[in-house]
């Protein structure tokens, strides 16, 4: 009976916002350093960049949102992907860089650096407790990249706001935007289509070299590379544009915020007008100078989610079939991991010959993390959602998790992040194929040995955080909390997140026995109970 009246008494301080006294963390540490021994324990350190392994722990925990799940699968992948983002942290005369692979590869930019995946880069990073890591990456490729921001397609405007969203700083965004503004009109300048509205661009230089798609525009032959009207080019204009908006509405510079909603405006029409294919339900890609009387091309590719990544179609019973082919076998879904393009698709294959990196059919976790964000968004944001559900996302998510594992040649299973995907038997193709490239050995000329360890191309801790988890802060400094747990999830924390200066936490322990802190779903700022529930629901934080 005591103890019941404590724990009432307690809940009852909670609930009323009362500062409690807290450990430095509700999560045992002891486990994630286990995670990070074996990691290093298992790791051949080939290269070091600004934090070795000796480094990585105390670098981890003074740096990282703690997690304790009770899926070990996505927890373990979550700090493996945190182990290896640092990595590719590196300190140059222009600040901190980011990059792509470890070894030094010949078609990449200054410092080694490679600006496709520089989005994901950017949305994980924002997570890092000392902002000084991203701001310095963001400020690199505005004003030190040179022509290396527009080497590859880049939603560089929209991936900057969301580390603002964390870390705002205005006056960083004052100075930020006529560099952005600039970078948008390049863009503009050289990928525009001749009807002045839409986007082109080469399938390489979206970072995908040997589509299916590309293939058909260039009369059912194979080729490296491609011109066409992109999903995923206009999609990143979209969203640059919706964000270079919300940028000017933050200036007070409103002129500027409508030109480029309406800039946006244009874009979003477009998409839904010329690139969404009616016959299936899909959008696709059309040549790069199509007429009025082009229809987009009859093949399904993950590409044709990137639109639900920045919210762009609307919201409208017509697009909701198209997520159904995540869960179709004659489309994406595959045992190891999401394909790039449709399996039933003639065109759709799994190549161990000719070039390593190909995306007619292998799972990549670039696209895979695309695709999941938009599915988080298309979940969270849209009422006309006919069969895809939060467990469908949670189950992705897994796959997607469950597939960063290696077996080495005596037979231990690894953690490990490469390129792509054979989604049917779990083998890194890339890895295969180059490490006999050059009679029998690793090939220089390729990128040397081991290229693809620890890619850093693709992203997943933000997605346990910002999607499964459901912390989405907003750039007014208010958190928008929609989590996506599965329902059997009786408790899970979040904890140390740092978000525009306030210590975040997040706990959910349905029957308070876990955390030993009263039941429910609660949210502190700063050790002080903000929200609380008593089941699993969407709430909004004033964190100011």
């Amino acid at each position: 009976m005591i103890r019941l009246a404590f724990i009432i008494g307690l809940i009852f301080t909670l609930f009323n916002g009362c500062e409690i006294n807290t450990k430095t963390s509700f999560i045992d540490e002891k486990t994630i350093h286990q995670y990070i021994d074996n990691f290093n324990k298992n790791d051949i350190e080939l290269y070091q960049q600004f934090i070795s392994n000796a480094h990585a722990k105390s670098f981890l925990f003074d740096n990282i949102p703690l997690i304790d799940l009770p899926n070990k699968y996505i927890e373990e992948t979550y700090y493996f992907r945190w182990w290896t983002y640092r990595k590719h942290l590196k300190k140059t005369e222009d600040g901190f860089v980011i990059t792509e692979f470890l070894p030094e590869v010949n078609w990449s930019m200054k410092h080694n650096t490679i600006n496709c995946p520089a989005a994901h880069h950017i949305y994980e990073g924002r997570w890092l407790r000392d902002p000084k890591y991203v701001s310095d990456y963001i400020n690199f490729w505005l004003k030190n990249s040179g022509d290396g921001i527009r080497q590859y397609s880049f939603w560089a405007a929209d991936a900057s706001l969301s580390f603002h969203n964390i870390h705002r700083n205005d006056s960083v965004i004052k100075d930020q935007l006529p560099y952005i503004l600039e970078n948008y009109k390049k863009w503009e300048e050289t990928r525009r289509n001749k009807n002045n509205t839409l986007f082109w661009q080469y399938d390489t230089a979206d970072g995908m070299e040997h589509t299916a798609s590309g293939r058909i525009l260039n009369n059912g032959e194979d080729a490296f590379t491609v011109t066409a009207t992109r999903p995923t080019i206009n999609s990143y204009m979209f969203g640059d544009a919706m964000a270079i908006a919300q940028m000017a509405k933050i200036l007070k510079k409103s002129s500027l915020s409508v030109s480029f909603l309406e800039k946006a405006n244009k874009i979003k029409q477009a998409v839904q007008e010329r690139l969404w294919n009616k016959e299936i339900n899909f959008f696709t890609v059309l040549p790069k100078d199509y007429n009025e009387d082009d229809t987009p091309l009859n093949i399904r590719e993950l590409i044709g989610y990137v639109p639900w990544y920045f919210n762009l179609p609307d919201d409208k019973i017509d697009y909701a079939p198209a997520w159904q082919k995540l869960k179709d076998t004659l489309s994406f879904a595959a045992p190891f991991g999401l394909t790039v393009t449709e399996r039933s698709h003639p065109y759709f294959q799994i190549s161990y010959k000719g070039h390593e990196c190909q995306w007619n059919g292998p799972s990549w976790p670039f696209a895979t993390t695309q695709t999941l964000k938009s599915l988080s968004n298309f979940i969270n944001n849209y009422k006309n959602n006919l069969t895809i559900s939060k467990k469908d996302y949670f189950d992705l998510l897994l796959q997607y998790a469950k597939s960063h594992k290696r077996t080495n040649q005596e037979g231990k299973t690894l953690n490990w992040i490469d390129e792509n995907l054979n989604p049917f038997t779990g083998d890194w193709i890339s890895r295969t194929r180059l490490k006999t490239w050059d009679n029998g050995t690793w090939s220089s000329e390729r990128g040397g040995v081991e290229r693809g360890k620890d890619y850093n191309h693709s992203g997943f801790c933000d997605l346990v955080i910002s999607d499964l988890l459901g912390i989405k802060p907003k750039i007014d400094g208010s958190i928008k909390i929609q989590p996506m747990i599965p329902e059997n999830w009786d408790w899970f924390c979040i904890d140390r997140l740092l978000i525009n200066g306030n210590e975040v936490r997040m706990v959910w322990d349905k029957y308070g026995d876990r955390y030993n802190i009263g039941k429910g779903l609660m949210v502190f700022i700063n050790n002080r109970l903000v929200n609380k529930s008593l089941k699993i629901q969407n709430m909004v934080i004033n964190s100011t």
